[in-house]
């Protein structure tokens, strides 16, 4: 029976578990065997009860018996186990454990219930552990069961073979071990050197790489964009990290997106792994806080990553709290579940669109280990007992939400993964013959990842063997439990589990682990009872964390592939891998880094190809040093090397950076294969045809009468537009500038490597010897290049280090070689080699046999050429023979100050460059007789040439002059080459003449014959021109002797007074040259295709990354090519750079720079460091050139109906009148009279006599068609000793008839109390320094609304207090003229005028108000600030300095009752450092406070400009400009004005109403001041005024403000104050602002409004008052008119004489002949 009962439970078990194993139409087959018997090998009289029951230890031999079955397809074993046998009797603590262990991580008791003895003998604990475990079980449906892969019970493991598939259930037992033992196994007998072969092999193709940073290292701009405080702001502004740093500024990411993504194209990474501060997306952590400019920040680095051709992964959360959250508990408060996935939810709506793959949480052990255990992080929590468990939970729970919004709301649109970092140490067993040992081993693991990994991977819950460590501990130490562990709940559990797209790894280091007691210590190690210790012989780093173990990772991913990823099949992201080095230590030469990075690499590579682990992408940590948590700057992880000492926080590759780019180049490790390069083919789309020679002057002098007439206005224009597509932009080298190598590999010496190495010619006795080491770094050129994304790359090819003695028989091949691989760099990256084949270096052996002036010279570069078309031209495609051939001839063999020193300055250069001519023709017919068809490239030569602009146009000697400079230096190579094959006239009969003065037989200038010249024309298949700077030139009779190219022009070149200086003299910034040039290239050859071979700016040595000037060189520069391509029409086809990095600049050494990259040459390893000005000429080329900006599109619309349209004046500038009726003396009438104050020493005595005019004034007004007029009272014309004790009624009553005058014409008066002319009688007394004033100014103002507020409705109380206090009292250039106190009495007279005005504003409102209905306020003036590098937090600072001293001093007073906390702040600080007892800021009492504050009816503001701002040191002076500590500058492409300190920048309008708005509470805003002033001679025609109007009104519509525009000296009027009746003259610009004015805005074009109807032009007016030159002399236009006239009037009685005189002559004649009379 027994048998018959035994045999029906085996058919139902079978049947149940076939049943069960059906899933999907899928049936997976179990073979059953078993059970096991106490002896393996049976004899014939053994009985079946002796089957195994756990009750004995393990039979021997089990395990061959079982890899037997398996080896007969056995699935299953059967292990029979009964409680009656557990506990026959009652507890048995010893066996009860090994087998609730061995059972409860088996998963095999579906449908056990535990035994109610089971629960008596067992402690609760250990009860509800088992109970939790069984009703688990009983609760998966029996179709799930067949997913249990394995049966486990005692210390059996049962094999499971059957084969798993995706998506099945997952347990850590695999066999005979669980999954640490069988990876354990796998490793453990490898020997020392099995472990550590190098896999010299490639991933596999489409593996990732990448490199990382976070937020909160990297980012800085710690408040910047509204930006919430993070738990680590809070960290280190307390003083918790090392040497109290903080990461306020850290790499300054925030304004460097730019700067970043740089190096990220350098290294050539396919994706960029950064993390999203929370707060600076949400300041308090909570969506209703959101911060546009935060998410902007994060779209800007995202487009540009995608514009890069880089994938985003965005880490959602770095370990950077918002701190506004953790004031609340952070993650210990459960409510953060749903901020996170709010925060998530947003990140996935925002971004999406361009992230695809997302990590929730990065290394979140760290979190909760360091921030809420040991408390070493932030938010530096001490509580290992349960924040630290209870962040865990909290931070599971909000992943898994995170991931479940992803998967629910936006996989399907976005199509992205969403997984989690988990970072993991790898464990070996300290003994590895200790089983304790292994299994402590294990357990490390399963505290430090598993705690993460296993409720995510396998089950939704904590590992077992972490849950049942905590559990022992709370019975072992109920007084004081190391571990309070929550529990998930059967939906959380559910909810958590499967939330991962891919397993995502960070791996550092690895550690030996053993058993040990842990006690009742609370931790990881403690609660674990592990002990982690590392081996003495591993190498350390900076970390006492990290030792390198690099044989770790591949054991790591072995495991973690076995347990969490076999069913599942995720692929593992290896999302973090570095080490880190000293601060100070192996910074560049980061060997230690290189050694780390290459052996993990090697090791995840196996993993990947030997293993079969499937390992997708590799991130290094990180892409540059950061501020490293509670390490502070002292360790530096990155990449690239960051200068935290320098404000620019430069950013320099380390060699580990070149290293890794090289790694991804060959995508691993496989030996470099031979790949064949190939370059896309250039063909001549044309042939020039050969031109007449030219004129003298020549034709091309319609440039001249195109532009020089320009005015200043016109030429500076900036034109916006792109350039063609597939337009070339390049960078450029010469072989000895940065090569180095100068005799490395065979390299031959050449004339520079002599000369500089025997004379003391150059600074410090400077050589290329090294130079920028190119010859040795090639992969780092080419990071810079890639990084760049030129186009083309032109450099030269070093003669002697491929012909070491200049002939083909002293071949080099290493030299060939070192080309080889550059040429093939280049093409690898799609960028073009333009190979300039000589740049000066000639062989030392060829200048032994005379150099150039040799004939010979000719064969022989031809047989060089000829080598180099053969061996590169396969992948060369663009040839310049010839570099600079007149530098060459006259630097070289006249001057003689350039190698080779010849100084033959009469003969030499013409000698030198007919050979020069010649060779270059001989290569070009090689090229195109024997390459050219099968190649399919170019040919040309690079000639040099500055523009030669006539000092006088009108005259025409002057025009002659500098077409004679055009031809001398760029004519004497182009036009033979160009157009005839031979020189230009004016050079011929130029040197012709002068050797024939000379007494020479012959022309001391060569001929060449009709068949050289046939050989030479049309030598070029593109223009190429290198251009730097023009010269003003004039006509001069040069010496006779000696003979010289010099003195053969007879023209003498000067500076171009208004133009910059650059660190090489005779070297300006005169960008309007360019323009220029091109179209005289133009115009000479015929339209050629021009390439700008060189054109760049020298800058000192010292000026390292910060290089705006270079900036403005190359925005002005590039900017006048593209205007010569759009609006000229010339076929410029590329612009090249000068250079790519710094290097030796010829005679300046390394005095001066022109790379776009600074190079240490005090390194060895002569890093490489990108300027500003290589990420703004990236942008260039990514644009393509200079596309409308959106500030400088016109807005087409209205403003509203009410608007104000006005003009302004001032009294003492227009009323003259000085001391009419009673008038009393001013400042500024005693300042103007003092001697040497005002320029051309006028006054303001009569100026434009208004006092007197009244009737015209408001006629010009009408004309103006303005609705307002603004103008100021003189205090001293009514008030004359400033006080109301006496009354100038004849003074009042002008103002009386203005006004009336005003409101009879329909125009609302606007009056200001005071603009600056204070009486003298009160200066006299201390004026603004007196505090009686603020009295006497209100009595002032009391009278004036008593007598003019019934008709006046506008008021202005003080015009401009800032140029009061510091242009009159600080600086002392304007009235009082006070300088002394720069200090302190600006400071005390902007107090009393803030008192002032308050106690005005006050009497109004209290007493004139409700009657008189006005509005009151007070006008402050401001310039914009903008940083001077956009890419730098420091100058963005200063930028706000400058605004908040100069527009707050005064509106923060009015506007919030009291001085702005950085002026308050900065000024005490500076004040006490100075040994003050207090701070020079005066301080306002609680009550006047209360009276400042709000003492406004709009917002008064007077704008005209924008400054570039950068921060400057003082040091201690105790200055205005010492506190601001702000210098200014401006960008040279800005319009000027007649004003040195005025540009125009309407940009800066519309940036700082904006500031206006948000800054005090988006006030009502009039614009009470705006205009632009004009020098020199008058132009009635003011197109520069109705340009600056129109886009400054137009700013200003954009945002819709209050306008009162105002125009003082800037006059739409011109007085002519040589006229006595002083009359005004109408400009055009005041019909172009009329029509504004009619039109209340800007009708787009096409609307039709009748406002754009034209309007019959008035007849052009000129100034009379003008100057003109006239017959040589200067003249008034009115005298030059009259002496014309008079002219005219002459020349017609002249001709009239003339012709009576004739008419008598032949009629005489006539009657003579007649009459037959002789002479």
């Amino acid at each position: 029976m027994k048998k018959l009962l035994w045999v029906f439970c085996l058919y139902v078990f079978c049947l149940r578990g076939c049943q069960s194993s059906e899933v999907n139409g899928r049936v997976d087959f179990m073979l059953l065997a078993g059970p096991l018997t106490k002896q393996v090998v049976r004899s014939s009289d053994r009985n079946i009860n002796d089957a195994f029951d756990c009750s004995h230890p393990v039979p021997p031999g089990s395990k061959q018996y079982f890899e037997y079955l398996q080896s007969r397809g056995v699935t299953h074993f059967k292990v029979p186990l009964s409680w009656a046998q557990l506990l026959p009797t009652g507890p048995q603590p010893t066996l009860l454990n090994s087998c609730w262990k061995q059972v409860s991580a088996s998963g095999i008791l579906h449908g056990w219930t535990v035994p109610e003895s089971l629960h008596q003998g067992m402690e609760a604990g250990r009860a509800r552990s088992w109970h939790r475990c069984f009703s688990s079980m009983q609760s998966l449906p029996s179709k799930s069961l067949h997913h249990l892969r394995i049966q486990f019970t005692c210390d059996i493991y049962v094999f499971l073979f059957s084969e798993s598939h995706a998506g099945s259930h997952h347990t850590r037992m695999t066999g005979l071990r669980n999954s640490y033992q069988t990876v354990w196994d796998k490793f453990k007998s490898q020997t020392t050197a099995e472990r550590d072969l190098f896999l010299q092999e490639s991933f596999p193709s489409g593996f990732q790489w990448a490199t990382s940073s976070v937020s909160f290292k990297t980012e800085g701009g710690w408040s910047e964009g509204g930006k919430g405080e993070t738990i680590w702001d809070r960290f280190g502004h307390e003083g918790l990290a090392f040497a109290n740093q903080t990461a306020d500024l850290a790499c300054d990411s925030y304004r460097k997106v730019d700067y970043d993504v740089y190096l990220l194209r350098g290294l050539q990474v396919d994706t960029y792994q950064f993390s999203i501060s929370w707060a600076r997306i949400f300041p308090t952590g909570y969506r209703q806080s959101q911060s546009e400019k935060g998410a902007q920040y994060y779209d800007q680095l995202i487009n540009a990553l995608v514009a890069s051709g880089i994938q985003p992964i965005v880490t959602l959360y770095h370990w950077d709290m918002p701190q506004a959250l953790q004031n609340y508990g952070g993650w210990t408060n459960a409510s953060i579940v749903e901020a996170f996935k709010d925060y998530a939810d947003f990140c996935f709506s925002r971004f999406g669109d361009r992230v695809k793959i997302w990590n929730t949480f990065n290394s979140p052990w760290v979190v909760s280990h360091a921030g809420y255990g040991t408390g070493v992080h932030a938010p530096g929590v001490k509580d290992y007992v349960e924040s630290s468990y209870q962040v865990t939970h909290n931070i599971l729970k909000s992943h898994a939400e995170a991931w479940h919004v992803y998967n629910d709301n936006y996989r399907k649109t976005q199509g992205g993964k969403v997984g989690i970092a988990l970072n993991s140490d790898w464990a070996e067993p300290s003994d590895p013959a200790k089983p304790e040992d292994v299994a402590a081993a294990d357990r490390y693991l399963q505290f430090m990842l598993g705690w993460f990994a296993h409720p995510i991977f396998v089950d939704g819950d904590y590992p077992a063997i972490l849950k049942d460590q905590v559990e022992q501990k709370k019975t072992a130490c109920p007084d004081s439990v190391p571990a309070k562990l929550p529990v998930f709940t059967p939906t959380e559990s559910k909810r958590i589990l499967g939330t991962a797209d891919f397993f995502g790894l960070n791996h550092y280091t690895s550690r030996l682990v053993s058993n040990s007691d842990g006690g009742c210590t609370p931790g990881p190690d403690g609660v674990g009872d592990f002990h982690a210790t590392v081996d003495p012989t591993w190498s350390s780093t900076a970390s006492d964390w990290i030792y390198p173990v690099p044989w770790g990772l591949r054991r790591l991913l072995n495991y973690i592939s076995t347990e969490y990823l076999s069913a599942n099949k995720l692929p593992v992201y290896i999302t973090g891998n570095g080490m880190p080095t000293d601060y100070s230590v192996d910074s560049l030469t980061d060997t230690s880094r290189m050694d780390y990075m290459k052996s993990y690499i090697n090791e995840a590579l196996k993993a990947t190809l030997t293993d079969g682990v499937d390992v997708q992408r590799f991130t290094v940590q990180s892409l540059m040093d950061g501020f490293e948590a509670n390490q502070g700057y002292s360790q530096r992880f990155g990449l690239h090397y960051v200068n935290f000492e320098v404000g620019s926080r430069p950013r320099t590759p380390k060699q580990s950076a070149y290293l890794y780019a090289e790694i991804i180049e060959q995508n691993g490790f496989s030996s470099q294969k031979s790949k064949k390069f190939k370059a896309a083919e250039r063909p001549l789309t044309r042939r020039l045809a050969a031109l007449p020679p030219s004129e003298v002057p020549s034709q091309a002098k319609v440039v001249w009468e195109k532009f020089s007439s320009q005015s200043n206005f016109d030429r500076k224009m900036y034109h916006y537009g792109t350039f063609p597509e597939g337009f070339s932009w390049g960078i450029s080298s010469s072989a000895y500038q940065i090569e180095g190598g100068w005799n490395a590999d065979g390299k031959g010496p050449s004339i520079w490597d002599t000369f500089t190495q025997t004379t003391n010619t150059i600074p410090d006795n400077a050589n290329g010897n090294v130079a920028c080491d190119s010859y040795n770094r090639l992969n780092e050129d080419l990071y810079m290049l890639r990084a760049l994304r030129v186009k083309s790359y032109r450099f030269s090819l070093s003669w002697s280090r491929i012909f070491p003695d200049g002939t083909r028989k002293s071949l080099n091949q290493k030299g060939v070689d070192y080309y080889n691989r550059l040429i093939d760099g280049l093409i690898a990256h799609n960028i073009e080699p333009m190979v300039t084949l000589y740049h000066w270096d000639l062989p030392e052996a060829l200048q032994k046999v005379n150099g150039w002036e040799s004939a010979e010279m000719i064969d022989i570069f031809n047989d060089y050429c000829d080598f180099c078309f053969a061996t590169f031209g396969d992948r060369v495609k663009f040839w310049i023979t010839i570099n600079q051939p007149q530098t060459i001839a006259w630097s070289g063999y006249g001057l003689g100050n350039m190698p080779p020193n010849v100084k033959d300055p009469g003969y030499g250069p013409y000698i030198v460059a007919h050979n020069l001519i010649k060779a270059h023709a001989k290569a070009y017919h090689t090229y195109d007789d024997k390459y050219r068809q099968s190649q399919g490239g170019l040919i040309s030569i690079a000639l040099n040439a500055d523009w030669a602009e006539p000092k006088d146009v009108s005259v025409r000697r002057e025009v002659v002059a500098a077409d004679r400079a055009m031809q001398f230096q760029l004519g004497w190579f182009a036009h033979p080459i160009f157009k005839n094959g031979d020189y230009p006239d004016a050079l011929k009969w130029q040197v012709g003449n002068k050797s024939e003065i000379q007494g020479l037989p012959q022309s001391r200038l060569p001929s060449f014959t009709e068949e050289e010249k046939n050989f030479i024309k049309g030598t070029a298949d593109v223009f190429c021109v290198n251009h730097y700077t023009t010269k003003i030139v004039s006509h001069v009779t040069a010496r006779l002797s000696p003979a010289s190219y010099e003195y053969d022009w007879d023209f003498k070149e000067e500076e171009e007074n208004d133009s910059p200086t650059t660190a090489i003299p005779n070297q300006k910034v005169v960008a309007w040259g360019l323009r220029r040039l091109l179209n005289w290239i133009k115009e000479e050859y015929g339209d050629p295709e021009i390439y700008i071979t060189e054109n760049g700016v020298a800058t000192e040595a010292q000026t390292t990354w910060d290089d705006s000037a270079r900036v403005f060189f190359y925005k002005a520069y590039i900017d006048e090519a593209l205007k010569a391509y759009k609006v000229d029409g010339v076929t410029v086809k590329g612009y090249t750079a000068t250079s790519l990095m710094d290097s030796f600049e010829w005679l300046n050494g390394y005095n001066v720079g022109f790379g776009l990259h600074h190079v240490d040459f005090s390194n060895p390893n002569r890093s490489r460091t990108p300027k500003y000005s290589a990420h703004f000429y990236y942008n260039i080329i990514k644009d393509n050139g200079f596309p409308l900006p959106d500030d400088e599109k016109v807005l087409y619309g209205h403003f509203q109906d009410d608007f104000i349209w006005s003009t302004a004046t001032a009294s003492y500038q227009i009323e003259g009148g000085w001391r009419a009726d009673g008038k009393g003396l001013s400042i500024w009438d005693k300042f103007a009279h003092t001697h040497l104050r005002i320029s051309n020493d006028d006054n303001g005595d009569i100026a434009c006599d208004s006092y007197n005019k009244v009737e015209e004034d408001v006629a010009i007004l009408k004309q103006l068609k303005v609705t307002h007029y603004r103008f100021s009272i003189s205090w001293s014309r009514v008030l004359p000793d400033g006080t109301t004790n006496y009354i100038n009624e004849a003074g009042l009553n002008y103002y009386h008839r203005l006004v009336d005058a005003l409101i009879a014409a329909n125009i609302q008066p606007h009056v200001t109390l005071y603009h600056w002319d204070l009486p003298q009688a009160l200066q006299d007394i201390g004026g603004w320094e007196n505090d009686t004033i603020v009295t006497k100014f209100r009595d002032y103002a009391d009278f004036i609304f008593d007598r003019l507020g019934h008709k006046v409705k506008f008021w202005i109380t003080i015009n401009e207090p800032y140029n009061v206090a510091m242009i009159g009292h600080g600086y002392g250039v304007g009235a009082p003229g006070i300088s002394f106190r720069p200090g302190t009495l600006p400071y005390v007279i902007g107090h009393n005028l803030l008192k002032a005005h308050a106690e005005a504003w006050h009497i109004y409102n209290d007493k004139y108000r409700a009657k008189q209905n006005g509005i009151i306020s007070i006008t402050i003036n401001s310039d914009w600030s903008e940083p001077r590098n956009p890419y730098k937090q420091e100058d963005y600072d200063a930028a706000i300095r400058a605004i908040q001293f100069y527009i707050g001093w005064f509106a923060h007073p009015v506007y919030n009752g009291d001085y702005n906390d950085i002026m308050k702040t900065v000024i005490r600080e500076r004040s006490l450092a100075a040994g003050l007892s207090e701070s020079r800021l005066p301080e306002f009492t609680p009550e006047e406070v209360k009276r400042i504050k709000g003492t406004y009816d709009y917002f008064g503001f007077n704008y005209y400009t924008t400054v570039l701002t950068f921060p400057v040191d003082y040091k201690n002076l105790q200055h205005y400009d010492g506190d601001k500590g702000a210098g200014s500058t401006v960008d040279l492409t800005w319009l000027d004005s007649g004003s040195g300190w005025l540009k125009v920048t309407p940009f800066g309008f519309r940036r700082i109403l904006n500031f206006i708005k948000e800054e005090y509470g988006n006030p009502p805003i009039i614009i009470t001041e705006n205009g632009i002033s004009e020098r020199g001679t008058v132009d009635l025609n003011d197109t520069h005024r109705s340009h600056y109007y129109e886009k400054y009104i137009n700013q200003a519509l954009k945002d819709k403000m209050w306008l009162f525009f105002l125009f003082l000296l800037f006059g739409f009027f011109y007085v002519n104050h040589s006229d006595p009746n002083i009359s005004r003259v109408a400009k055009k610009s005041v019909s172009d602002y009329s029509k504004i004015i009619t039109c209340n805005g800007f009708p787009h074009p096409a609307s039709g409004h009748e406002c754009l109807n034209p309007v019959e032009a008035a007849p052009p007016i000129t100034d009379n008052n003008a100057t003109v030159r006239f017959l040589g002399m200067e003249l008034s236009v009115r005298n030059a008119e009259t002496g014309l006239n008079v002219t005219f009037a002459l020349l017609i009685v002249a001709t009239f004489g003339a012709v009576c005189a004739s008419f008598c002559f032949f009629k005489s004649k006539n009657q003579i002949c007649k009459s037959g009379k002789t002479f």
